[in-house]
């Protein structure tokens, strides 16, 4: 019976830590202006938002949401070719694992 509980914990820890993915990434430009909406962050998560998004947008800001609606029209038009070289940050496909 405890082993029951103990799984059943584990899933649903599990399944809560799902949650704290975002779902899409929003960046505005200094003017509130949209340049960049994806499923992909535009920065490099494991850094603080202040060390790397300044790289990417000056005075911009980023939002992201677990909700998709509109995130599937994709936007990026950050400044330079990929956002992603400036920081040195490449997206990785997403894994099984990571949700």
């Amino acid at each position: 019976m405890r082993s029951i509980r103990l799984a059943a914990a584990a899933l649903l820890a599990g399944l809560c830590s799902q949650g704290a993915l975002a779902a899409c990434y929003v960046v505005y430009s200094a003017d509130k202006q949209v340049i960049y909406r994806s499923q992909v962050p535009p920065v490099d998560l494991s850094r603080q938002l202040h060390e790397t998004l300044p790289r990417v947008a000056p005075g911009g800001t980023m939002v992201f949401t677990l909700d998709t609606y509109g995130c599937e029209i994709e936007i990026n038009r950050l400044p330079g070719s990929a956002g992603y070289n400036a920081v040195g940050y490449v997206p990785r496909p997403a894994r099984a694992d990571r949700g």
